[in-house]
């Protein structure tokens, strides 16, 4: 996911640049272990469900 991370991203851009459709599968698989490692941030964290949200690289390595 890191690989097509670029700049501030939707989960819809990341989904379509990863060629996923189940967005469970996106969130469970990709989104939450990343977010879990620190590997990417949110851009609104007190707003974890806005429709605005977008997520960035934190610079943190895997």
């Amino acid at each position: 996911m890191l690989a097509v991370i670029e700049g501030d991203m939707a989960r819809q851009e990341l989904m379509a640049a990863l060629e996923l459709k189940d967005r469970n599968h996106f969130t469970n698989a990709y989104l939450k272990p990343a977010l879990a490692a620190g590997v990417i941030e949110m851009t609104l964290p007190d707003k974890p469900k806005s429709s605005q949200q977008k997520y960035r690289k934190t610079g943190v390595q895997p």
